[in-house]
């Protein structure tokens, strides 16, 4: 192989690749890409056998071939790479040389052929969203999933379609959110689960580019295409919750307090929160009042009053902290409403004026 090629185009694509590749001990090859030059076009694939990404860019080539570089060598001498225009790739033997204008390196491969295929999904169920509607409903769940692959089907997020909408939701049982996205054109996906981390990685390739992603499904794969980008997941053959059972049909208490002002108050709370995270929400129709407190016997208590508007009853409940504050960066509201429907019923969390965002958090019985 002999190519020449803009610099910050490949580094680009080795940068997003590198996310992709695997550090696995017992298959090497997983850890490198896999470079291989079709025309004019140099295709860069990595993967851990969950995911697979497969990125095109424009080169000159001089020599068809393919070798296989190790990710974290090849993006480490590119990201300290001077800023020279152009780059030039040349197989040598076992090696891959890598030079510009002022630069050299010679890079071990490994064999070709032990890379594993990235599955190409021809057939399925075809739709297109705005890459940063898809950025935003995954970004919106995602930390609500289980991190414990026990049940896979709670480790992961949940998409599928209702009347123009992408629904996205993710729950570790304890906590739930889900994300309505609108989009312009009909969408048909029955529910696709997302292993949790096949998620993550999916953020950190398609976030901050623009335009419109086109999502293809299998029952066994999910994949994502853009840009000269192609992104393959397998899903999780599972059920997911029938998590709008739990979602309470009628609200005792209602709340609407600034975001700001109750980040405040939990910023403050955390200090002397205990080893559970254990904070108490008291809302006193009688005082027009919403308190949160927290004790930690080593430390000490605090005690934070906030402006609110209540409707309804009074009542005192005990919260994970950290459960409330993870869904709040999430809510572009100004203003928040927290709804209970009783004691030992979820509290949900929803924008004022965003309607598209729905968060529920069960209390803590200690």
């Amino acid at each position: 192989m002999k190519i020449e090629c803009i610099k910050e185009k490949l580094h680009m694509a080795v940068s997003k690749a590198e996310k992709i590749a695997s550090k696995n001990i017992s298959l090497p090859v997983l850890s490198c890409l896999l470079f291989e030059t079709r025309r004019n076009v140099l295709i860069i694939r990595s993967t851990n056998l969950d995911l697979g990404l497969e990125i095109s860019i424009p080169v000159k080539v001089e020599e068809e071939g393919r070798v296989a570089v190790p990710a974290q060598v090849i993006s480490s001498f590119l990201n300290n790479l001077s800023d020279d225009k152009n780059i030039k790739l040349e197989t040598v033997d076992n090696l891959l040389r890598v030079y510009s204008s002022n630069s050299e390196a010679n890079i071990k491969t490994l064999p070709v052929d032990d890379f594993p295929t990235v599955p190409m999904i021809d057939e399925g169920k075809v739709c297109k969203i705005n890459i940063k509607d898809l950025v935003s409903g995954i970004r919106s769940v995602i930390y609500s999933a289980s991190t414990s692959s026990v049940k896979p089907e709670l480790a992961s997020v949940y998409v599928y379609s209702e009347d123009d909408n992408f629904v996205f939701v993710a729950t570790d049982s304890f906590r739930l959110a889900e994300k309505k996205i609108k989009n312009r054109k009909p969408v048909d996906i029955n529910g696709i689960l997302i292993p949790f981390k096949n998620a993550a990685d999916i953020l950190k390739i398609v976030d901050g580019n623009d335009g419109e992603i086109e999502i293809n499904c299998t029952k066994n794969q999910i994949s994502f295409s853009f840009d000269g980008i192609y992104l393959v997941s397998r899903v999780i053959d599972g059920m997911f919750p029938d998590y709008k059972q739990i979602l309470p049909k009628e609200t005792k208490t209602s709340i609407v307090v600034l975001k700001q002002d109750l980040i405040n108050a939990l910023k403050l709370s955390n200090i002397f929160s205990d080893t559970f995270n254990q904070m108490n929400i008291s809302v006193s129709v009688e005082n027009k009042s919403l308190t949160v407190k927290t004790k930690n016997s080593n430390i000490g208590e605090n005690v934070n009053k906030i402006d609110s508007t209540i409707e309804g009853e009074s009542i005192e409940v005990n919260f994970n902290y950290k459960y409330i504050v993870d869904c709040l960066p999430l809510i572009p509201s100004d203003s928040i409403s927290l709804s209970f429907a009783g004691l030992n019923k979820p509290m949900v969390i929803k924008g004022v004026s965003d309607k598209s965002f729905t968060y529920l958090v069960m209390p803590m019985n200690r």
